[in-house]
């Protein structure tokens, strides 16, 4: 084997890395160095993924965007598999359909954001742009609200239809999405620290901290034979692996039904893994709980405090490869519908998700808010590093709400895939599913007001 610098597959992996850890490590002293950085609350993994998407552009550095995809993808998963399998105090975690009521949120701001980009996009065409594809309006939910995966799947879709640049828009709104979550969620941690509805990094001093901070009773013995670190390390890796195993167990089975079938979910299963990873983490923290209280298993194994530190590892990587991989060629052409898309749909997203946040998270309204507006203008892991800013331990269940809001999200936005192929097959139907998505939006409001207050007026 070639171990020299001409092996690229040997070296290139770690060269990206190098300048991720790089990135970090520059900015988090910047940060600690220069009060006006630290006041502006910007995050050090933000600061590190534009500094490298500068370096990027200017020349100076060559980012590997594949292999940034890459970090992307599995970073979401190990971080949300590191925190499912953190022990938790069920009295502390009062659930109250927490899980339904954010599917709930999720798929409303899917509908208020479709709702606008169709508005935008059949205005336009009927003025404006005449030749524009109206259905493209559809491309705002898919770029905001779903991530760059399926704004470059459905914007494929529908430049194979006729919306030339389709693919290209897509992605472009995915960026703007991005920076929207970053620069503009930071701005409004700024404005909201300022009013002091919130405090920045909401920790514990050092001088406070007791040992039941680091562990909990029972657990393995710090003189054990293996590293604690090494054991909730093996723990998240034999998950990911269940995951994998999973996932391909579960669209080999689809496909053998119907090819079909296979190809419109099968590639949702796969860009949504971290969902099936949690799932699977959390199945082995219950069986891994029923051992202990079957004295099948003496030791409790997890350590809360190592895998909050091994998550926000890997959304720090996450984040920082994230920004360093937007291409800021997707944002050519189309600028005067590009504009009104990209500023439209942060606007309506945060006073969309003030008012129903407040119904449905009265106890963490804030972490409910700024993680949902990260999520929903970006990704999950946009949301994640805002969250982090003011509840860095999560304690509060504003990120577990993400992926367990995600799961039910999957079923109540069925209908947006259905709503997404209707509205390319004509002008009027593109008008038809306006209307439909505004009808489903006043349905999901209902049912997240009934229960968030339940028959209470």
């Amino acid at each position: 084997m070639d171990y020299s610098a001409a092996n690229t597959a040997l070296w290139n992996i770690v060269i990206q890395l190098g300048l991720i850890a790089g990135a970090i490590l520059l900015c988090s002293m910047l940060r600690n160095k220069v009060k006006a950085i630290r006041s502006a609350m910007m995050p050090v993994a933000v600061m590190a993924g534009f500094l490298l998407l500068a370096l990027k552009y200017t020349g100076l550095i060559r980012i590997d965007g594949e292999i940034m995809e890459i970090l992307v993808y599995h970073g979401i998963a190990l971080g949300f598999i590191a925190m499912s399998l953190r022990v938790i105090n069920k009295d502390a975690n009062r659930r109250d359909k927490a899980a339904l009521k954010s599917g709930a949120i999720i798929v409303s701001t899917y509908m208020v954001q479709g709702v606008l980009g169709l508005l935008i996009s059949i205005t336009l065409g009927y003025t404006l742009m005449p030749n524009l594809f109206k259905a493209s309006g559809l491309l705002l939910p898919m770029g905001y609200g779903q991530g760059p995966g399926q704004a470059n799947n459905v914007g494929t879709s529908y430049q194979n239809l006729g919306f030339a640049g389709g693919r290209s828009f897509g992605l472009a709104i995915a960026a703007a999405g991005y920076l929207c979550a970053c620069v503009v969620g930071v701005i409004l941690l700024n404005i909201l620290a300022r009013r002091g509805s919130v405090k920045p990094n909401k920790r514990s001093s050092d001088d406070d901290l007791s040992v039941g901070f680091f562990q909990d009773k029972n657990e393995l013995p710090v003189a054990d034979s293996v590293d604690r670190l090494s054991v909730q390390l093996a723990m998240v890796l034999v998950t990911y692996l269940a995951t994998y195993l999973v996932t391909r167990g579960l669209t080999a089975g689809i496909a053998a039904i119907s090819e079909g079938l296979a190809r419109t979910v099968n590639t949702l299963l796969w860009g949504f893994n971290f969902i099936i990873g949690s799932a699977v983490a959390v199945l082995l923290r219950m069986a891994l709980e029923a051992g202990r209280k079957k004295g099948i298993i003496r030791r409790q194994y997890q350590n809360n405090y190592l895998l909050n530190r091994i998550s926000g590892f890997f959304f720090d990587i996450m984040i920082v490869a994230g920004i360093a991989s937007i291409n800021i060629e997707d944002l050519s052409g189309l600028w005067l519908y590009f504009i009104l898309m990209a500023v439209g749909g942060g606007v309506v997203t945060w006073f969309h998700l003030k008012r129903v946040c407040r119904w449905a998270y009265p106890d963490y309204y804030y972490e409910g808010l700024i993680s949902m507006y990260g999520m929903m203008t970006g990704t999950i892991s946009s949301g994640i590093l805002l969250l982090r800013e003011i509840d860095s331990d999560f304690h509060t269940p504003a990120a577990n709400n993400l992926v367990s809001g995600s799961s039910v999200g999957i079923i109540l936005g069925a209908p947006v895939l259905v709503l997404v192929s209707l509205a390319a097959k004509s002008d009027t139907m593109a008008i038809v599913v306006c209307l439909i998505a505004a009808a489903y939006l006043g349905a999901l409001l209902l049912l997240l007001r009934r229960i968030s207050f339940g028959k209470k007026k």
